[in-house]
């Protein structure tokens, strides 16, 4: 909530819960083969799990570091006329900014200039902010040698936004629970991890690929030079390290760099094995005209935070579109709302307003991915904390209102992000995998370690045994595990990546079956530790407001 008068400040609030009533019962956005009257809630016998978790749905968002959100957790400032967070007694700490780091921070580093600063707290009223510098190369260099000092010098870049900040130590500013309220508070109420890192340092791109398929090797095919990608070895095979577009996405930028990737995905091992799934995406659904009067590729929407028009769909957070098994390059619309999860013309690929669709039509696929429209998934520099907050918080109060869906109690929802945009960070990761490349700089120029123990590439080790360009773990990320099942007010340590969720749906639905052939699914940790399956949780719902992400009464989320 922004700086106001206490009576404005109340109004707001009134305004706030109204809006919330509405949205809770769903999407406004009717889909085209969506009947005129709302369908009754129903449900339906997913494919057998080894858990009491039938239903998975992976919300990922864009371009947070941990730091940037939960480096104070639990402890928020409270100031005046913003979003209030109050500390349980019994909520641990996590592994944030200690007084140390916040008062004599090693990126003082005079090597960073004018950009050289400590963390410093970003309020409401600063949650529009530039992006970061997020490359491959960047955010190595950002480490340096493991010393974390060198932030500003390499991922900064300096506002406005926000005003008055005008030097690259903007890389050092975080939130805490009075801007990313919503977050703390289904931090503080489910399980959250504190050690979960993105798979390989990079940006969007890498992220969604290793969160589908845990292997960025195997670029087969290119259009417009390989900017975004670097060699994988002596196979002559191709990693990609950037944000391509998918070569025949209809929406694709013609001119931009694009990619089609040869591995195997999540996606294809659900499909072998009958598992309902989808990937759900902001504007995919090409058929809709905006509010603003925006249709096709260029649907669009006006944050009323940072006042920027956004294109809703992006073609390189497109989850599925790099694979030809996968993709739906002319965004076909399903035949059906009961054709959402299984095979058809939209092979699996469909716009968010499908999922909620699905959901009220009893057909939920057993693993959904989410992705906002652009305007609400995170990403500085278009997007922001208040306006993701929205999203987050309406498709959770949606998923929990049994009017809308009677499978809460056994769904689990992952909360989780593709790349760290850059924000500083303190903590670093294991390297697990490590490359040799120009590109890499993590050990030295050209080096992330040796490269001698990195993970086999796309074809396989016969093909090639030690795929270039996968340095990582990279930057630490945040990750939360919303669900009936999930450990309450609780602080998961184990080392986990993007990968983990593949584990988690290997294990689950797969019988533990890897995508093998380099993925790092097969050393990843899987997040089940986050969950206590002896026990269904007493409280399992948490009803909060989508504008300040504060608590408020059940009745207004339908419970």
């Amino acid at each position: 909530m922004r700086n106001e008068q206490p009576s404005l400040a109340n109004l707001r609030r009134v305004i706030a819960l109204l809006l919330t009533v509405a949205v809770s019962l769903g999407p406004t956005v009717v889909p085209a083969f969506a009947a005129s009257t709302k369908p009754v809630a129903k449900s339906v016998k997913n494919a057998a799990a080894a858990t009491p978790i039938q239903y998975l749905v992976v919300i990922f968002q864009e371009n947070v570091s941990f730091d940037h959100y939960f480096g104070t957790y639990p402890l928020a400032t409270n100031p005046p006329f913003e979003n209030k967070f109050t500390t349980l007694a019994a909520t641990p700490t996590v592994n944030g900014l200690s007084n140390a780091l916040l008062n004599s921070n090693p990126n003082l580093n005079p090597a960073n200039g004018t950009g050289a600063a400590n963390p410093f707290r970003l309020d409401v009223k600063q949650a529009a902010t530039n992006d970061q510098d997020h490359n491959y190369l960047n955010e190595q260099q950002a480490f340096d040698l493991g010393l974390m000092d060198l932030f500003p010098l390499y991922t900064g870049t300096a506002g406005p936004p926000p005003a008055g900040i005008t030097n690259t130590s903007l890389v050092m500013g975080y939130y805490d629970g009075n801007t990313v309220t919503a977050l703390w508070n289904y931090a503080q109420n489910f399980a959250m991890s504190d050690n979960s890192y993105g798979t390989t340092f990079g940006p969007s791109t890498p992220g969604l690929m290793n969160l589908v398929s845990g292997q960025t090797n195997g670029a087969i095919n290119t259009l417009n030079g390989t900017g975004n990608e670097v060699s994988g070895g002596p196979d002559g095979s191709l990693t990609v390290i950037g944000d391509p577009d998918p070569i025949g996405d209809i929406c694709s930028n013609p001119t931009r760099n694009q990619v089609q990737m040869g591995n195997v995905t999540i996606g294809d091992l659900l499909e072998a094995a009958g598992v309902t799934w989808g990937g759900f995406m902001g504007g995919f659904d090409l058929t809709i005209t905006n509010p603003n009067g925006t249709a096709g590729c260029l649907r669009s929407t006006k944050s009323n935070i940072n006042g920027l028009t956004t294109a809703d769909y992006v073609p390189h957070h497109s989850f599925f579109n790099y694979w030809t098994t996968t993709a739906n390059p002319n965004h076909t619309r399903p035949a059906s709302v009961a054709e959402i999860g299984n095979d058809g013309p939209a092979n699996h690929q469909y716009d968010m307003n499908d999922f909620f669709a699905a959901v009220q039509n009893g057909n939920q696929p057993a693993v959904s991915f989410l992705k906002a429209p652009a305007y609400q998934d995170g990403h500085a520099g278009y997007s922001d904390p208040t306006d993701e907050q929205v999203f987050l918080v309406n498709t959770i109060n949606f998923l929990q209102n049994p009017a809308n869906n009677p499978n809460w109690n056994s769904t689990a929802v992952v909360i989780m992000y593709d790349d760290s945009d850059g924000w500083y960070d303190h903590q670093v990761g294991p390297i697990v995998n490590t490359s040799t490349g120009p590109q890499d700089a993590l050990t030295g120029p050209g080096a992330c370690g040796t490269a001698a123990t990195s993970l086999p590439g796309y074809a396989g080790a016969t093909v090639n045994p030690h795929a270039l360009g996968r340095c990582g773990y990279g930057p630490r990320l945040p990750l939360l595990v919303v669900s009936p099942w999930a450990r309450q007010n609780f602080v998961d340590h184990t080392v986990t990546d993007q990968t983990s969720i593949i584990r988690f749906i290997e294990d689950n639905w797969l019988g533990g079956e890897r995508i093998g052939n380099g993925s790092f699914d097969g050393i990843a940790s899987s997040i089940s530790q986050m969950f206590n399956f002896s026990k269904i949780r007493t409280l399992t719902t948490l009803c909060l407001n989508p504008n300040s992400g504060e608590k408020q009464n059940k009745t207004l989320c339908g419970l």
